[in-house]
C-alpha cells in the first residue's frame, strides 16, 4: 500500500472547497475514491481514511443542510454518517430535505450503532428513514463495495441512469495464485460442461417453451463477490412474472425474520413454479446455464451464492458483509450442507458463507464440489 495525501474539510460553516490536509493510506482500488459528510463530534475515522478522498465534519443536521444547500450535483458526498443522539423528528426533516432537492437516490445515509439501541434500529428501518446502520468504530467496514453498491441499489430503484463503476477491493486479500488456479479450473470444467451437456440445453429449452409461454432463461442482475451486479442466468422454472408476486407469499418463506435484519427468500411449495419447472429445481437441471456465467468471470464453480438485490440490500451490515468477499458461485458450503432442508435460520446460512469466504483454497473447493453430486436432487421444490 502507498502513502497518499487526500483533502478533508473540517466544521461547518466553512465552505465545501476548504480542506486542510491530512496524510491517510491509499488502498490499492480500481474504481472512484468516494467522498462522504460525517454529522457528529468526532475528529478523525482511521477506516474512513481508507476509502474516502475527501469529506467534511459538521456538528449538526442543520449545519449539514446548510453544506448541501449550495452544493453542484457533482460535488455532493456519496454517504452521510448521523453519530447523534436518535431526534426523530429531525431525522424525519432531514428526509424530507433530501427528497425535495432530488438526493435522496444519490447520497446513501448511515447511522452510528452507538447511538442506537433496539427499538430505535427497527424504527429507522421500519420507516426507510436511513440506509443501513453501522459501526462507525469498526475498522473491518468495506465503505468502498457498501457505498457503491448501495448508491447503484438506490439508483436502479429510481431509474436513474448511472455509470457502473467497480467495487473496491476487498479487505480480505487471497494469494493471486489460489485465484489464479481457480480460475483456471472454472473455465476448464465450465467449457467441458457446456460442450457436454449441449443436447441436453436443447431438449430443456424447447420443453420450456412447449409447456408455457415466455422466454426459455429466467435473466435478472444478482450481486456477487464485493457486490458486483450482473446478469444471472437459469432454465426459467416459474410462471412469467412471478418476481411481482414475491410480497403476496411471504407467508411461506423458508427463511421467517421478523427483526427487521438480514433476509432470504425461499418459498416453500412455491405455486408459481410450472410442472416442468418442479422437475428442473428437483434435479438442478435449471442451474446449467450458470456455466455460461462461470465462463464469462461472473461466477466460479464453488462460491456462495449470488443474491437477488432484494436479498443483498439486506446484508450489508458488519456481521454480514463478510460473505461477499467470496466468489459467487453454483455450488457451495451451505449447498452440501444444508440444501433442500427447511430448518435453516438466515443466521446460520450467513455463517456458513462466512466461513467459506475465509477458508476458501483449491483443496476446499475440490472437497465441495467432490460432495455436490450427493445433493443434486432434493426432495423440495423450493
Amino acid at each position: 500500500m502507498n502513502s497518499a495525501t487526500y483533502p478533508i474539510s473540517v466544521e461547518a460553516g466553512t465552505p465545501w472547497q476548504t480542506f486542510t490536509k491530512f496524510t491517510v493510506i491509499e488502498p490499492t482500488v480500481e474504481g472512484k475514491m468516494l467522498s462522504f459528510l460525517y454529522i457528529g463530534s468526532k475528529n478523525e475515522n482511521r477506516n474512513f481514511n481508507r476509502y474516502f478522498q475527501s469529506g467534511q465534519t459538521v456538528s449538526s443536521i442543520l449545519r449539514a443542510q446548510s453544506a448541501l444547500e449550495g452544493l453542484r450535483r457533482s460535488a455532493v458526498p456519496d454517504v452521510i454518517f448521523i453519530d447523534l443522539p436518535l431526534n426523530k423528528a429531525e431525522l424525519i426533516r432531514f428526509n424530507t430535505f433530501l427528497r425535495e432537492r432530488g438526493l435522496d437516490n444519490r447520497v446513501v445515509l448511515f447511522y452510528a450503532s452507538e447511538q442506537l439501541d433496539a427499538d430505535k434500529i427497527k424504527y429507522l428501518k421500519k420507516n426507510e428513514l436511513i440506509d443501513d446502520v453501522v459501526d462507525i468504530n469498526a475498522l473491518e467496514i468495506n465503505y468502498g463495495s457498501k457505498v457503491l453498491f448501495l448508491k447503484r441499489m438506490k439508483s436502479r430503484m429510481s431509474g436513474l441512469s448511472v455509470r457502473r463503476e467497480e467495487p473496491l477491493a476487498q479487505t480480505a486479500i487471497k494469494a493471486p495464485k489460489f485465484y489464479f488456479i481457480k480460475r483456471v479450473i472454472d473455465i476448464l470444467l465450465a467449457s467441458t460442461a457446456i460442450i457436454v451437456l449441449l443436447p441436453i440445453f436443447l431438449i430443456i429449452a424447447l420443453a420450456i417453451k412447449l409447456e408455457s409461454k415466455g422466454s426459455v432463461f429466467y435473466i435478472s442482475p444478482r450481486a456477487g463477490k464485493g457486490f458486483r451486479v450482473f446478469k444471472f442466468y437459469k432454465f426459467r422454472t416459474m410462471e412469467v412474472g412471478a418476481d411481482k408476486k414475491i410480497q403476496q407469499l411471504a407467508h411461506l418463506n423458508q427463511y421467517q425474520d421478523g427483526n427487521g435484519g438480514a433476509k432470504f427468500v425461499k418459498i416453500n411449495n412455491d405455486p408459481r413454479v410450472t410442472r416442468l419447472g418442479k422437475i428442473l429445481r428437483k434435479t438442478s437441471l435449471d442451474e446449467i446455464p450458470q456455466l455460461f456465467n462461470v465462463v464469462k468471470g461472473d461466477m466460479s464453480l464453488v462460491g456462495n451464492r449470488p443474491l437477488p438485490l432484494y436479498e443483498a440490500t439486506t446484508l450489508t451490515t458488519n456481521d454480514c458483509v463478510e460473505r461477499f468477499m467470496a466468489d459467487a458461485g453454483i455450488t457451495g458450503l451451505w449447498q452440501i450442507k444444508k440444501r433442500g432442508k427447511e430448518d435453516m435460520s438466515v443466521e446460520e446460512r450467513i455463517n456458513l458463507d462466512i466461513s467459506y469466504a475465509r477458508k476458501a483454497n483449491v483443496a476446499y473447493d475440490l472437497w465441495i464440489m467432490a460432495k455436490t453430486p450427493t445433493i443434486l436432487f432434493q426432495k423440495s421444490n423450493a
